[in-house]
């Protein structure tokens, strides 16, 4: 495979990186059609934006003062890219790329990187374990979007998911193992999984993501071997719509009525550290959990650029280039497409 190039395209969410970008990235996340959508949206949605991006910025700028002013994804996200092709660079010729949906490194951004790069194909790698349309599917709607405007043209692999591929299981159960150690031998904490929320409507119409998260829950619990209670719960709601539940604050409340002392928080949904795991839980949610009587909170750290994860995003690649979509996940075929 060394005659050819392989462009690989990691997908990400993006995040500000100064103060200053907080709210135009806000604008910019919800003026995604796959974000909010509904009659007429295409004309009320950009007036729409800008009122939940200045309301909402006064809240998040918070959140963002509490970790340092920036989202910390950008950093994390080019960690992770270098580990990544200096990984497929002993078995491949690799070049890795970032396309970020709503900051810098923008999709437009990428696409033109690749062209100088001068790549033979493409593997496109949304870091979203679980498929949702408004990631994975947001995603690769604007890398369409972009390729027509930009005429660019290559023939390209997508990854759609990897929520139970075995090696991204194992970065998992690693990582909780290495947080258990935290907790007295005595101790027998909760392990809560919590997730980024999405609308009950996204579900509704046949969106898989709520139940990838719940299989990947399952399938990781069962490969650590591990026989403490367990939930399942999700975090991050915006607005007054129905989004899936039980929230974290309820999760923590109620965990808190039962008396439960120790919890360990494991954030499911994200291979990154950002505002929502280093801010809403680990500060927010920490709080939270000492009002309601838990003596000891503790949150897995993100995946980031833990070498066991980096070589589960590796594996899938390979598998990819080497066209053999049904090894890619050990009970999703559908995973490359």
């Amino acid at each position: 495979m060394r005659d050819k190039t392989i462009g690989v395209v990691l997908f990400q969410l993006g995040g500000p990186d100064t103060p200053e970008a907080i709210e135009p990235f806000l604008y910019n996340l919800f003026s995604d059609p796959d974000i909010i959508d509904f009659p007429l949206a295409k004309v009320a949605r950009p007036v729409l934006a800008k009122l939940i991006s200045k309301g909402r910025a006064r809240k998040v700028t918070r959140h963002y003062a509490q970790i340092g002013g920036a989202s910390p994804i950008g950093k994390l996200t080019g960690q992770q890219t270098r580990a990544l092709e200096n990984e497929l660079r002993k078995t491949i010729d690799a070049r890795v790329f970032v396309a970020m949906r709503y900051w810098h490194p923008f999709t437009s951004e990428a696409i033109e990187r690749v062209r100088q790069a001068a790549c033979d194909e493409l593997i496109l790698l949304p870091l979203y374990p679980q498929y949702s349309s408004t990631t994975t599917g947001s995603s690769f709607n604007e890398w369409e979007k972009r390729c027509r405007e930009q005429d660019f043209e290559l023939p390209s692999t997508r990854i759609r998911q990897f929520f139970d591929f075995e090696p991204y299981l194992d970065s998992l159960v690693e990582r909780i193992n290495e947080t258990m150690s935290r907790f007295d031998p005595g101790e027998t904490p909760h392990l809560v999984f919590s997730a980024h929320s999405v609308p009950t409507s996204v579900i509704e119409a046949g969106d898989p993501y709520k139940r990838q998260i719940e299989a990947t829950v399952k399938l990781t619990v069962e490969r650590g071997g591990w026989t403490n209670p367990v939930t399942v719960c999700f975090q991050s709601k915006v607005g007054n719509r129905k989004w899936l539940r039980p929230s974290l604050h309820e999760t923590i409340s109620d965990l808190g009525g039962k008396n439960v002392k120790s919890m360990l928080v494991v954030p499911i949904a994200f291979v990154s550290d950002h505002v929502e795991t280093l801010a809403e839980i680990n500060i927010e949610a920490r709080e939270e959990a000492a009002e309601h009587g838990i003596r000891h909170f503790e949150m897995m750290p993100g995946l980031n650029d833990s070498p066991v994860f980096i070589q589960a995003l590796a594996s899938l690649v390979l598998l990819a280039v080497q066209e053999k979509p049904e090894l890619a996940l050990a009970h999703a075929a559908s995973a490359v497409s």
